[in-house]
């Protein structure tokens, strides 16, 4: 692999290392990540956007001083907090931040599959929109479906809320009676 395709790798994990941690921070109601998120170094490390054999939080630490740096972020009473700047960081990354989709479908749905206690609702809610922001469509009660690849977004869904057992993504060859769900995602029969 030549030098370039070395060093746009490590932009490229760094920049997506930064819209990780601003959405943990913003999502964890402005706490601190090892707090809140106590997973996201494993969970980066799965997605592969922490180098191998270096699951250490210390990149996490690394990376948290350059965006305090930047103006992003600030600690308050011992607690990260999102300053002004790094609000318009976070909305300017999760307006670019999509899945991105294959120029040809494999034929295959990714099905998510949720179930939340009831004394967990909020929760439940929560993921419901999370799923919805990111572009499934409702099959049917805590079954949504969605045409491309998204497992890495699922683990980092999953560790960020901590319901690994409560939900079940799947990958579906064949469903019956998909022509509304084809003709939702512009998608053409095979």
């Amino acid at each position: 692999m030549g030098t370039i395709e070395e060093s746009g790798r490590k932009r490229k994990r760094r920049r997506d290392l930064k819209r990780a941690i601003l959405t943990v921070i913003k999502l964890s109601a402005l706490a601190g990540v090892v707090v809140m998120a106590p997973n996201l170094p494993m969970a980066l490390y799965k997605m592969g956007l922490l180098p191998k054999g270096s699951s250490d939080p210390s990149v996490i630490g690394r990376t948290r001083k350059r965006l305090t740096d930047q103006g992003l972020l600030t600690w308050n009473k011992g607690f990260l907090r999102l300053t002004p700047k790094g609000v318009g960081a976070t909305a300017l990354l999760e307006s670019r931040y999509s899945i991105t989709k294959p120029k040809r479908w494999d034929g295959r749905w990714r099905v998510l599959i949720f179930d939340v206690p009831e004394y967990r609702k909020s929760l439940r809610d929560k993921i419901r929109r999370t799923v919805m922001g990111i572009g499934f469509v409702r099959l049917q009660d805590s079954v949504w479906v969605y045409p491309y690849d998204c497992e890495d977004l699922i683990v980092l869904l999953k560790a960020d809320f901590k319901i690994g057992r409560d939900v079940l993504y799947m990958i579906v060859d064949e469903l019956e009676g998909d022509s509304h769900l084809r003709k939702e995602f512009g998608l053409r029969k095979r």
